[in-house]
């Protein structure tokens, strides 16, 4: 089967023919829902579990097994919509190919950027191989042997990932031998699809991480590349994520940064938002991953940006203007919990919300909706706007250590 490589044909919407079907109805789905629906498109929001967050807002819920090919085309064949927006990890790729080669339903991401976002050696064989990006020495092994034989040829630290996992899943930094083999289970058992192969990389000694959020349009003249500001992010203890807009960068590492970006996004093809993840030290930086549909580090632009993420994705998709304008700096905190999590006894959340927007500048968003789409489940996200980033962080740190009281 062949894969559908790029879909640069302009669409105009029109007003009896802009259902969007979004394969995934999570917590970020939801805003992206929204954001379809203030364009004047109909939205039907599909997830393998009943009353997930973006069945509140949608149009039309329907609940469906996504990795069922057979399943998922009579789905679509009913349904009949003008765009599929896969927003889900685990969805029959094959199925999203039949469709997309059709050329009577515009599929996003592309079926190939879909399947690369969970194949980590074909990313990344594309992105050094093919396309000469920068990028850390990396190795594959598909076994404990193979792999002890790449960490006595590579030397130490190695970190060891999953050929298929979201950020950060499954990792681990070997320092000597004996860590070969726990760092090969935890890998291969990592994420949601079976897999006997792991990546490792040399650990580059970097200044820091940042997503370059990536908007890939189409028109009269061709695709196009826009930048929203770089986004820096951070794991914090206790499993939250930091993430705060704009992250200073030297200019040479900006242009640097956006050229690595425009290439492999270009590779992938499509419309929509991408997640472009680099490593900078200096002037030098190097290509990391990338991810072709929203991320928890683009909720940070609910608040840094005139258009967030979602917008952005919708208009890109529908074939709409766009512009990326920073309208302030910006931080935001998203707190996780595992999927037992509740609500703490005797909590008064109106009391709790009231104490954290006493912060200046402050927003939150409480998830409070079942979301089975991510283990742990993000429970909420604390924003915050500034004259400069790092006043930014620290409101919402304050913000976030308000809301605990909830959790």
């Amino acid at each position: 089967m062949t894969d559908t490589t790029d879909q640069d044909i302009p669409t105009e919407p029109e007003a009896a023919d802009s259902t969007v079907m979004l394969l995934g109805a999570g917590e970020l789905s939801r805003e992206l829902a929204l954001a379809f629906q203030g364009l004047g498109a109909d939205v039907i929001a599909v997830d393998r579990y009943a009353d997930a967050p973006a069945h509140g807002v949608a149009d039309r819920s329907i609940v469906a097994q996504m990795n069922d090919a057979d399943a998922l085309t009579a789905l679509i064949e009913k349904e009949a919509p003008r765009y599929i927006v896969a927003e889900a990890g685990l969805i029959a790729a094959d199925a999203l190919i039949a469709v997309a080669e059709r050329g009577d339903v515009e599929v996003f991401p592309t079926p190939r950027s879909t399947r690369l976002s969970l194949d980590r050696e074909g990313l990344r064989r594309l992105a050094a191989d093919e396309l000469g990006l920068p990028t850390a020495p990396f190795w594959f092994a598909g076994s404990v042997e193979e792999l002890t034989a790449v960490a006595q040829h590579a030397g130490f630290p190695l970190l060891v990932k999953p050929v298929s996992a979201v950020s950060g899943e499954g990792e681990s930094v070997l320092l000597r031998d004996e860590d070969v083999e726990p760092a090969w289970q935890r890998a291969v058992v990592a994420g949601r699809i079976p897999h006997n192969r792991v990546m490792a990389e040399t650990v580059v000694d970097v200044d820091f991480e940042v997503t370059l959020l990536t908007v890939r349009t189409t028109g009269p003249t061709g695709p196009t590349v826009h930048f929203c500001e770089p986004i820096g992010h951070r794991q914090v203890d206790g499993g939250a994520l930091e993430c705060w807009q704009p992250q200073p960068m030297p200019s040479a590492a900006l242009d640097v940064a956006k050229s690595i970006a425009a290439r492999i996004v270009n590779s992938l093809g499509g419309r929509g938002v991408f997640g472009v993840e680099l490593l900078v030290r200096g002037d030098e930086v190097y290509f990391d991953s990338v991810w072709p549909r929203l991320h928890d580090r683009g909720l940070v632009t609910l608040r840094s940006q005139r258009l967030s993420a979602f917008e952005l994705h919708a208009r890109a998709i529908l074939g709409l203007p766009v512009d990326t304008i920073m309208i302030s700096p910006a931080a935001a905190e998203v707190s996780y919990a595992g999927a037992e999590s509740t609500t703490r006894a005797g909590a008064d959340p109106q009391a709790v919300l009231a104490d954290a927007l006493t912060v200046a500048e402050s927003d939150v968003r409480l998830f409070n909706r079942p979301d089975d789409g991510e283990t742990p489940r993000r429970v909420g996200v604390a924003i915050a706007t500034a004259a400069d980033p790092i006043v930014a962080r620290d409101r919402a740190r304050r913000v976030t250590a308000a809301l605990r009281g909830l959790w």
